[in-house]
């Protein structure tokens, strides 16, 4: 009989114990869940229509380039929704009938470098989850990886892949979220500065690899987008002062 008390005793506090974790203590696992505290929403960073805007350059030792819009679109493109334009800088009525292409005349073999730069940095509202591009590599094992600022202007490089295929292809590279300090890693929020926030696009660098890069090499790119998180911008604070000047 003792033990019978016992045993329903002890199930009591297990289960009053359980309903006061339940109400009182937040299991770890749900605290920052992302339906609460993120808007996801895909943008348009640029669509490679403007002439000019883009640069292509390799050391003078080691070949020649040349780059220049084209028309053409990856087919695959037709399949995707309709990303909203959030960059200022480009008038979202303009068509999108281009690409990018580059063509580079290498001297010899070596690990070589190809740099594609944006006129300027490109600013993604928000704080940025992934990048994507979309490519024509020439199926070579030449690693294509793309160049950003911090909100504090730190520089980074992350890879985007390798460029060992056919036709074209989405590339997505998914962006490191900043370490718990806060001060360390990709830094796209500080809650010192409100109006310092997301990353910048700098632009992309195609590292050789030295048994394939001889002869002429061509590469194509179009519609650089990302998946960013405009919480923070949409209902930040109106009644507060920017530290733009």
């Amino acid at each position: 009989m003792k033990k019978i008390i016992l045993i329903a005793l002890a199930l009591c506090l297990a289960a009053f114990a359980s309903a006061q974790t339940a109400v009182g203590d937040p299991n770890p696992n749900d605290i920052g869940v992302d339906t609460a505290q993120q808007k996801l929403k895909e943008v348009s960073v640029d669509k490679f229509e403007a002439a000019g805007f883009w640069k292509a350059f390799i050391s003078p030792d080691e070949g020649a380039i040349q780059y220049r819009l084209f028309e053409g679109s990856p087919a695959g493109k037709a399949n995707e929704p309709i990303a909203d334009e959030r960059y200022v800088g480009i008038d979202p009525k303009v068509a999108d009938k281009f690409v990018l292409g580059v063509r580079t005349d290498f001297f010899r073999r070596g690990y070589n470098e190809i740099r594609i730069l944006a006129d300027k940095p490109i600013p993604i509202e928000g704080i940025s989850k992934t990048v994507s591009v979309w490519v024509a590599g020439r199926n070579l094992n030449h690693v294509l990886k793309i160049m950003i600022l911090d909100a504090f202007n730190t520089p980074f490089e992350l890879t985007v892949g390798k460029l060992n295929f056919q036709g074209w292809k989405k590339l997505t590279v998914a962006i490191p979220p900043q370490n718990m300090d806060g001060k360390t890693g990709i830094i796209q929020r500080n809650f010192h500065f409100i109006s310092r926030m997301g990353i910048k696009i700098v632009g992309f660098k195609i590292e050789c690899d030295p048994m394939e890069a001889f002869g002429t090499y061509y590469f194509y790119m179009d519609d650089l987008r990302a998946v960013t998180d405009l919480f923070a911008e949409d209902y930040r604070d109106p009644d507060d002062m920017k530290d733009t000047w």
